[in-house]
């Protein structure tokens, strides 16, 4: 449930999100998030992000802090 609550989801995270042309087939794109774009509190089918490398999508699964070391 971490990817549905927006207190959960910040700049610097490393996600798994799934873009709109994608949502058929589920497919997953990685990448680090720059902008939490969901306004509301939660959201069903995920909280909408920004990636550092543009790609907007829900994120499905939180991998990991980008500054973890382990």
């Amino acid at each position: 449930m971490q990817n549905k609550n927006r207190e959960d989801i910040y700049a610097g995270l490393i996600v798994d999100i799934v873009l709109k042309k994608d949502q058929r087939t589920g497919k997953r794109t990685r990448g680090v998030v720059k902008d939490v774009l969901t306004k509301s509190q939660n959201h069903p089918r995920g909280i909408k992000v920004r990636l550092e490398n543009g790609q907007i999508g829900r994120v499905q699964e939180i991998i990991k802090n980008k500054d973890y070391i382990g």
